[in-house]
């Protein structure tokens, strides 16, 4: 059975595995957020420090599911404030 993200807690319409999101990150040519992924699949990434306010990705959605994926895998958000 596959794991299942709700990354907006909105409904099904939101609803993105984590093959499925490897797969959009893929067909994106996001390199640097699959090697994050990657990471933290293999246990390299305990932390990550991020601007809440920008996040990791452009897109919402995806921005959105592969900090709740990443977190899933154990790795641990620090939000920092943003310089002004």
């Amino acid at each position: 059975m596959k794991e299942r993200i709700h990354p907006t807690g909105k409904g099904h319409e939101d609803v993105m595995t984590k093959e499925e999101l490897k797969w959009q990150l893929q067909e994106k040519g996001m390199k640097e957020a699959l090697e994050l992924l990657e990471e933290a699949e293999q246990g390299e990434l305990a932390e990550l420090e991020l601007v809440e306010s920008l996040g990791l990705l452009r897109d919402e959605h995806l921005n959105n599911t592969l900090i709740e994926v990443l977190q899933n895998e154990g790795v641990e958000i620090i939000y920092i404030p943003a310089e002004e």
